[in-house]
């Protein structure tokens, strides 16, 4: 068991629950605040949808107890709410509901969204409720309501208020607690971060199994004993890695910055650190990173081995790695291994480029831009390699008849 403090609905709790406990089922079986709704239990419907620091969460998908120290307010608590009374005379105004249950979550989220809009843009506010799903009214209703609250307020001079009022944005509970593995972690104090709006850096960078693992390798006309010194210069390895910054001086047991990387329209920025390892006596090492994206709230774990192999009488080097990474949040919904596999591909083909120039000494080696990769180009190779593929499987067949 897990002691938990929270403030919830303007009242301190603290209680003892079971590591693996959702927010709504505390919400809902352990303080009878039954006006969070669970439904689809995957963080898809929208219908348990509650406050947690002034930010929309998810409660059926988020650990309570990744949530110790915040602040949570539920529809209960938004009874007196000025904002959630006009709504909900918007919404019976405009037949906004009919069942009734995703009416709660709907109500949290469209608040939030009155909150940060500046007018009643209809494609706003459809692609703001988007993540809220309704299996009676078809939307038009909703829609409309959040509209005439908008317009109203703004007809009243109230200004819409940056980012909702949020003092901080990022994974459910805005950094209350670290919780990146099965282990809980006492936080006494906030982290310090270089930057204004940066994520929470991991207090801990655990050891994990990939859910996913790419195989690369390359070669470089170097000799490994130079490859291998230059790998234990963090900086210097960093800067050739498209889209990589460092904050601080790095360290071999803790390096922090951030990796950006772009794909057409998906960008995502992920802010963490990282641990070193070296095995000088056999030419290899590992890199053991997790960091947060806090546009997407996703959070990623992530190793890369690699292993230095002599070739050409010593003359070069074959660099062999083992990229493994868990993907959780909005981005593992989105990705698809055959995208994340050639995304890999070509960032280690511009990783090996870069590493080959700072070993001739070429002082252009150094990357500062964002792996910006076009996401057309990338559903074209993928297209171009299956054809490939295909082609030689006919030619195959061809062949033994």
């Amino acid at each position: 068991m897990n002691s938990v403090q929270l403030t919830v609905n303007s009242r301190i709790v603290k209680k003892d629950i079971e590591p693996r406990t959702s927010l709504a089922d505390m919400m809902r079986d352990t303080l009878d605040l039954t006006g969070t709704h669970l439904g689809c239990e995957h963080g898809v419907c929208g219908a348990c949808t509650i406050l947690v620091d002034g930010v929309p969460t998810r409660s059926c998908i988020t650990y309570a107890v990744a949530c110790d120290g915040a602040d949570i307010t539920t529809i209960e608590g938004l009874d007196d709410d000025e904002i959630a009374g006009e709504l909900r005379a918007a919404f019976t105004r405009e037949h906004a509901l009919q069942c009734g249950y995703c009416t709660p979550g709907m109500l949290v989220s469209a608040r939030d969204l009155v909150k940060r809009l500046p007018d009643a843009d209809e494609q706003q506010i459809r692609i703001g409720m988007s993540g809220n799903l309704c299996r009676c009214t078809g939307y038009v209703g909703i829609v409309r309501a959040v509209q005439t609250v908008i317009t109203e307020r703004r007809a009243r001079d109230i200004s819409p208020e940056p980012d909702g009022g949020r003092k901080a944005l990022g994974p459910a509970g805005s950094g209350h607690k670290a919780c990146v593995s099965s282990q809980r972690l006492a936080v006494d104090k906030p982290v310090a971060v270089s930057e204004p709006a940066a994520a929470v850096v991991p207090l801990e960078i655990p050891d994990f199994t990939p859910s996913t693992t790419l195989e690369q390798q390359f070669t470089v006309a170097h000799p490994p004993a130079k490859v291998f010194a230059l790998f234990d210069d963090i900086a210097a390895v960093a800067s050739c890695l498209p889209g990589a910054t460092l904050v601080g001086t790095p360290r071999p047991e803790r390096v922090e910055g951030a990796i950006r990387v772009k794909i057409g329209p998906i960008s995502a920025n992920f802010n963490g650190a990282a641990r070193v390892e070296r095995d000088e006596a056999n030419l290899a090492g590992r890199i053991l990173g997790i960091g947060n994206d806090q546009r997407s709230r996703s959070t990623t774990q992530g190793e890369i081995r690699y292993r230095l192999v002599p070739q050409d009488d010593g003359v070069a080097t074959r660099v062999e790695l083992s990229i493994g990474y868990s993907l959780t949040g909005m981005l593992a919904q989105v990705g698809r291994s055959g995208v994340v596999r050639d995304l890999a591909g070509r960032l280690v083909a511009e990783f090996a480029g870069n590493l080959d120039r700072r070993l001739s000494g070429d002082p252009t080696s150094a990357p500062t831009a964002a792996a910006d990769l076009n996401g057309v180009s990338l559903i074209l190779g993928l297209l171009r390699e299956r054809a490939t593929n295909v082609v030689r499987r006919l030619t195959g067949r061809g062949g033994s008849a």
